[in-house]
């Protein structure tokens, strides 16, 4: 799946190369981190190594640049809920720079600034999971994704915003800060893996990581205008990532090229004895199967079958969407893929049953931060009043209400009617998946039925919130694998707002062609 489709076309109109007149976005257009040229195509991971390797850049002068630029730009975006301290991350640097000047073997990812979405566990600085309750919680380990990260000599930058546990999908649910879109500075980045995506849009780092229960790594990326993946199910471990929905939960990858997210998959991932649900299947070099855009046929994609999912594409979606959607599917035709619609009948199902779902297995999750094992204690003299008060002082209203309506599906009267069945709703989505995959080799849609809206324009609508979810639930139900990329803009903001093609592949089909 990732190498069947190369670099968007459109990442080199971002309003912060200072396409616009805006004077918010102007600022973001300054101090750009430096680069360097290189014979690599589109790839910030590998431009930075070979500038390293070859002495035409240090580590640190490359890290103090992308500093600088989260300096100049987070006061604007509200990206990160905790940045690493400067001078460590530059001593960071400065040894992979002496290591190199004594000819050592340096990690692939030696020198790439990675940020990490707040609910994945770092043992050097505070995951709150953007919630009041885990406030200035330092885990003593790092998540499985995060320790292979920093083994091949990535550095990371700082833990980034999010909706309280990722429960939300515009990022102003976080218990902390509410984070722009570096598009708009009014409109929201989208979530709940928003300050992963806000981050990578505004150069403040150059891949990062977020998690994906049902769509919040796919619909950021499209409302941000960067690449979005969401791995297979068992694809990524899940150990130290903070449990929402565990059936659902995958950590993602965002980048700014589909090369990039291709690398950070490849160092994330494999089995991990920490997490039984992680998968023992051998993980390809993704980056091996990448091909140089100067060396690719006019027709490249030559018999790829391809089906639009007829259901992502009705009156529901905004028309700017849809274009967009059709002019993307139309490029693929010339790449000569073999493209029809589809139709998934339970497509629509998928959006109740996913809520029934994830707020079920999120209220026995969360169960764990009661005041005593975890997170911040209210005062009580009695044991009942303490776990009352911690959880009612600690979460915020998106997330009670979630537990809430998790407890009341769980709950005797009512298990058969809403979880069980949405159990069975599931297995009919997954089904009607494969018998898709079967015949097409990838399935496209829109990530959103629309680009990215005002913040606070949908706060005190929940029902329309969660119907932004309608176009990746489905993906997560049925545990595949699904990258987002730039396709196209819509009117909106002083240079367009970014919309996102969703391509979906069959399970563990992510670096298949």
């Amino acid at each position: 799946m990732l190498s069947t489709i190369q670099s968007p076309r459109c990442l080199s109109r971002f309003p912060i190369r200072g396409r616009t007149k805006s004077r918010s976005l102007h600022i973001l257009s300054s101090a750009q981190p430096l680069t360097a040229p290189s014979s690599t195509d589109h790839s910030q991971i590998l431009s930075i190594r070979e500038s390293l390797l070859s002495r035409h850049l240090s580590a640190v002068q490359l890290t103090d640049s992308y500093l600088e630029r989260l300096r100049q730009t987070e006061p604007q975006i509200k990206t990160f809920i905790h940045v690493s301290e400067p001078d460590k991350v530059l001593k960071q640097a400065q040894e992979i720079d002496e290591k190199i000047k004594r000819n050592e073997e340096v990690g692939p990812l030696a020198g790439v600034l990675v940020a990490v979405k707040d609910n994945i566990c770092t043992a050097d600085m505070p995951s709150t999971g953007g919630s009041h309750i885990l406030e200035g919680y330092r885990p003593p380990f790092d998540a499985t994704a995060v320790k292979r990260l920093k083994e091949l000599g990535a550095i990371v930058v700082g833990k980034t915003n999010l909706d309280e546990f990722g429960m939300g999908s515009t990022t102003e649910a976080s218990a902390f800060k509410v984070t722009a879109n570096p598009w708009d500075l009014s409109r929201v980045p989208g979530g709940s893996s928003g300050g992963s995506a806000a981050a990578v849009s505004a150069r403040q780092c150059v891949v990062s990581l977020g998690s994906d229960t049902g769509g919040s790594v796919r619909q950021p990326a499209s409302f941000c205008g960067v690449v979005g993946l969401k791995p297979t199910y068992g694809r990524v471990s899940r150990f130290g990532l903070m449990a929402y929905a565990s059936s659902l939960d995958v950590i993602g990858c965002f980048g700014s090229s589909v090369a990039d997210t291709g690398i950070l998959l490849h160092a994330i991932s494999g089995h991990d004895t920490l997490d039984a649900t992680s998968s023992k299947r051998e993980v390809p070099d993704f980056s091996s199967q990448f091909t140089s855009a100067s060396s690719l046929k006019s027709r490249p994609l030559e018999g790829l079958r391809v089906g639009l999912i007829r259901e992502t594409i009705d009156g529901a979606v905004d028309s700017g969407v849809k274009s967009a959607i059709h002019g993307a599917a139309a490029h693929l035709e010339q790449l000569g893929c073999i493209l029809k619609e589809v139709s998934l009948p339970s497509f629509s199902l998928g959006l109740p049953a996913y809520y029934i779902l994830a707020s079920s297995e999120s209220s026995s999750n969360l169960s764990r931060y009661d005041g005593v094992r975890y997170g911040n204690q209210a005062s009580s003299d009695e044991l009942n009043a303490l776990y009352k008060d911690s959880r009612a002082k600690g979460f915020g209203p998106e997330v009670k209400m979630r537990i809430l309506m998790g407890t009341y599906a769980l709950s005797a009267g009512y298990y058969d009617a809403y979880y069980k069945r949405a159990q069975q709703v599931r297995t009919i989505i997954q089904k009607s998946f494969k018998a898709a995959l079967d015949e097409n080799d990838i399935l496209i849609s829109p990530s959103a039925p629309s680009a990215a809206y005002k913040i606070g324009e949908k706060k005190n609508d929940p029902l329309a919130m969660y119907a932004g979810d309608i176009m990746t639930v489905n993906v997560n139900l049925a545990g595949l694998p699904a990258l987002v990329l730039p396709c196209g803009f819509v009117e909106g903001g002083a240079a367009g707002l970014p919309v996102g093609l969703q391509i979906i592949g069959a399970a563990f089909d992510e670096g298949s062609k």
